[in-house]
């Protein structure tokens, strides 16, 4: 069984390709360079690196969301091509389960953060001992709500993620239960784990055609957000002539 595996939910660009559940190879570029331009140079170099047949891939498992809304739909147009190229199946993997299964055999609570802006995180909380545990679905969420929910379930965390930068001082300073922070060996989204999680959800039939798949944003768009606002305010002809809702007279 082979399956490939797409991440592009946040600043990492990667994918990966898992073969009979062995890592065959992972290309992950965690730098200021647009999806756009990494993702099909690095998918092209893997497939050929490893003399991949792409017609033998059996799916392709995608990072599905929570994230960057720009990332996520690079990600699904990506994937979305390659399924109907090849005829193949995706398999949409909760971009915050698959960093949980970053560190598969962990005692202890895991807590992956990604950046949302406005001193939130989206977050999940994990069991992952020997499999999976779903403990809180994907959300958003403030930083204080986090920590104080940390503190009432008395469990051993470790973070990871690119929102540990937001809520690191706070953790040092609020958390009273044991925390640690992932290494840079686990503590970044990676298509290795979209794939493998995504192998696992493939054996279960957790697959959907690829012209059926959408990202889940769980949120709305600033975009979409301002448009709201602004029709609560009967602002909209001002905003389709763009003009920000906030400086509207």
């Amino acid at each position: 069984m082979i399956i490939l595996g797409i991440e592009s939910a946040a600043l990492t660009a990667s994918v990966a390709v898992v073969t009979d559940d062995l890592l065959t190879a992972e290309y992950t570029v965690n730098h200021k360079i647009t999806h756009s331009q990494t993702l099909l140079p690095m998918l092209d170099e893997i497939v050929r690196m490893t003399q991949t047949d792409k017609h033998a891939v059996d799916a392709i498992a995608v990072s599905a969301g929570p994230g960057s809304f720009t990332g996520l739909r690079i990600g699904a147009a990506t994937a979305k091509g390659l399924g109907l190229a090849l005829n193949r199946p995706l398999i949409p993997v909760p971009t915050l389960d698959a960093a949980a299964f970053n560190l598969y055999g962990t005692e202890a609570l895991i807590c992956p953060v990604m950046d949302a802006r406005r001193n939130q995180v989206y977050n999940g909380l994990y069991h992952c001992a020997d499999h999976l545990e779903t403990v809180e679905p994907s959300r958003a969420i403030g930083v204080p709500e986090l920590l104080e929910e940390l503190n009432r379930r008395g469990e051993r965390v470790i973070f990871l993620g690119d929102g540990v930068p937001v809520l690191r001082e706070a953790a040092e300073r609020e958390l009273t239960v044991p925390f640690s922070f992932a290494p840079a060996n686990s503590g970044r989204l990676r298509a290795a784990s979209v794939a493998a999680l995504g192998a696992v959800l493939f054996r279960e039939g957790k697959t959907v055609p690829a012209e059926a798949f959408a990202p889940d944003y769980l949120r709305k768009s600033q975009a979409e957000r301002e448009f709201d606002e602004a029709k609560k305010a009967g602002r909209l002809k001002e905003l389709a002539a763009g003009i920000a809702p906030d400086r509207v007279e």
